[in-house]
């Protein structure tokens, strides 16, 4: 066995309160892209701030819904892969108290974990700029990819994805939540994630400095690295079912 898995093993079996942060690459190999990854594309035409921040939503919905099509047709169709099935396994047999992730797609949802807090959003809901209505995205959003057009309230307000936009505020509950977390585990499992946006970048500084130990899986560097107990430089795909793997007897 690969010495770093088996350090990041250990952590695991010795830890009585262990929180797992994910970012865009634990979703990656389920098909669904990385915002900031030149592969993808989806910054590489575009200014962020022209079609994603919640000023250019309100002023031009449509531009921000021609630019999701794409990302919106893959999250619907993808399905969750091994790193969030072992996620699912850690929380269900082992130590894993629960998940923060920055990722929208709801597929820690789909592979059964149950403590998800969702620091950016999701895309399971909708609410009404006009009447606030909040509603049921399924639906709306499969009757969008077919006709391209921005989906409308009966009220004749555009619906926005109950995601954060540039230029909003983090969800004040889920943020809490995430810090309380941090603070509180005694391994914070980092997976698939640069950590180059803040807050949630913040969080495993913010365990590490109330005790916490530190295990990064992440394809590239991250500052975390050099605080972390273990890094591992691989795809989450491979190495998290290797360390769900002592929790399922």
């Amino acid at each position: 066995m690969d010495p770093l898995v088996a350090a990041a093993r250990r952590l695991l079996q010795g830890a009585r309160h262990a929180v797992a942060l994910t970012g865009a690459g634990i979703s990656t190999p389920s098909g669904i892209p990385d915002f900031r990854s030149r592969q993808s594309g989806l910054w590489q035409h575009v200014d962020p701030l022209e079609v994603a921040s919640i000023y250019a939503f309100r002023q031009r919905p449509q531009d921000f819904y021609d630019w999701i099509h794409p990302l919106a047709q893959k999250t619907l169709a993808a399905r969750p892969n091994a790193a969030h099935h072992a996620l699912a396994r850690m929380e269900k047999h082992g130590p894993l108290r629960a998940i923060i992730t920055q990722n929208i797609d709801m597929l820690h949802t789909r592979a059964g974990s149950q403590t998800i807090i969702e620091l950016h959003g999701h895309l399971r809901e909708l609410t009404c700029l006009n009447c606030f209505e909040i509603v049921p995205s399924r639906d709306i959003l499969h009757v969008f990819l077919e006709s391209g057009e921005a989906p409308r309230c009966p009220c004749g307000g555009v619906y926005k994805p109950n995601v954060i936009l540039f230029g909003e505020q983090l969800p004040v509950r889920a943020l809490t939540q995430s810090k309380r977390e941090a603070r509180r585990c005694d391994v914070m499992l980092v997976a698939g994630s640069s950590l180059e946006v803040a807050p949630a970048g913040d969080l495993p500084n913010l365990a590490h400095e109330s005790g916490a130990r530190l295990i990064v899986v992440n394809l590239q560097p991250t500052y975390a690295d050099e605080i972390a107990d273990v890094v591992i430089h691989d795809d989450v795909v491979t190495i998290l079912p290797q360390l769900a793997a002592i929790f399922d007897n």
